[in-house]
């Protein structure tokens, strides 16, 4: 087996194999805690630039299949595994995980102790890091990674999105159509808006208000995606436009921070983020618990209780994260817009927060101003 090595900014180096394509990557060390579902953490452009490390020590045991996919590639950086499936074994897989990690160039490491290198990120942050098969000196490398820019500050929505606009049909009778701005979509999405009656117009990250309109839309959707939030001003500026439409808006992750910037908030670097589909998330409506899917090193600056008033109303937080009471969603009270911080369409991940495409239905059929009158809804 061809040796690798993974080095942390810090100088924390762990050895191992090659797993994957041999070679060099950096990134932002990361860690994910679902124990299923790594082919659609791969293939999330949420991911981009980022080096993720699986807390679950045995991956690849389902295989690599063609239907899973988030969307046309693997974005990741680089991948750390701890003990790897030697055998591929499950009816829809077509190759193995090493082979596709091979074949996309996606360099990867393992036999690494996760479990150490979770615990080092969870005590010192986030942080980047570089791995390679090619150059097994860890001072080397480590002068490598220093050179690498940090997460923080990065724009990274126009390395992910779309470059032309397309449709997707919904399920049957049409219904509504959504005017979806992708930041770095996942295939699921569009999915499960086309299961409602829903025909969702995908556009570039840089659509105008113009292009929004053009599509005469019944709702807006900000999706998920990558990089710093502080950095999308475009995103901003069209999602302000959208408020003074008074046009229907659901924000998902990334479009979760745009609704908070757009609406007067700050927003700021987790210490090591949220990544994984075991996350605990109370939805204030319902004072339901949700197991939710999330993938997001940033989050929204507001305060978690009270109504904050802003220049579109009064907004309250629908949602807040049980595990260090991040706030986890957005609901004004006197505009037609919500938005979570996780994954409501959770491929793979549990379903609990299906219920957020119902909630944009309601919010479509009732109207702006019945909505506000009566609450949120389903």
């Amino acid at each position: 087996m061809t040796a690798a090595i993974l080095v942390l900014e810090d100088g924390r180096a762990f050895e191992g194999e090659l797993f994957g394509a041999e070679g060099e990557t950096f990134g932002e060390a990361v860690f994910a805690t679902g124990m299923t579902g790594y082919q659609e953490t791969l293939t999330d452009p949420s991911y981009h630039r980022q080096v993720v490390a699986q807390t679950a020590p045995h991956i690849g045991n389902t295989g690599w299949n063609d239907s899973d996919d988030e969307s046309d590639r693997i974005w990741v950086s680089g991948y750390v595994v701890r003990d790897p499936a030697r055998i591929a074994s499950n009816w829809r897989s077509t190759r193995s995980l090493d082979d596709e990690l091979a074949r996309q160039g996606v360099v990867g490491i393992s036999g690494v102790d996760t479990r150490a290198l979770t615990r080092h990120l969870r005590e010192r942050g986030a942080m980047r890091v570089g791995v390679s098969s090619v150059d097994t000196d860890v001072e080397s490398l480590r002068a490598r990674v220093l050179d690498q820019p940090p997460m923080a500050g990065a724009n990274l929505v126009g390395e992910v999105t779309t470059a032309r606009a397309y449709a997707v049909e919904a399920e049957g009778e049409r219904r509504f159509t959504v005017a979806a701005i992708d930041l770095g979509i996942k295939r699921n999405t569009p999915r499960r808006m086309a299961a409602r009656g829903i025909k969702t117009h995908v556009l570039p990250a840089t659509a105008s208000i113009d292009d929004v309109l053009a599509v005469n839309p019944d709702a807006v959707f900000l999706s998920n995606g990558p990089g710093d939030p502080a950095t999308a001003d475009v995103q901003v500026a069209l999602t302000r436009e959208v408020l003074r439409r008074n046009l229907p808006l659901f924000g998902i992750c990334f479009g979760n921070q745009i609704l908070g910037r757009a609406l007067g908030f700050g927003t700021y670097k987790l210490k090591y983020g949220h990544r994984g589909i075991n996350q605990p998330v109370l939805d204030r409506a319902t004072g339901k618990v949700e197991v939710t899917a999330h993938n997001h090193g940033f989050a929204v600056s507001v305060p978690a209780e009270g109504v904050a008033e802003t220049e579109f109303g009064r907004v309250e937080v629908s949602h807040v994260c049980l595990n260090d009471n991040v706030v986890e969603g957005l609901w004004c009270l006197d505009a037609p817009a919500f938005s979570v911080q996780y994954h409501p369409e959770a491929a793979a991940g549990p379903h609990d927060a299906d219920y957020l495409f119902d909630r944009l239905v309601d919010l479509v059929e009732r109207g702006p101003d019945e909505l506000i009158e009566g609450g949120r809804g389903a």
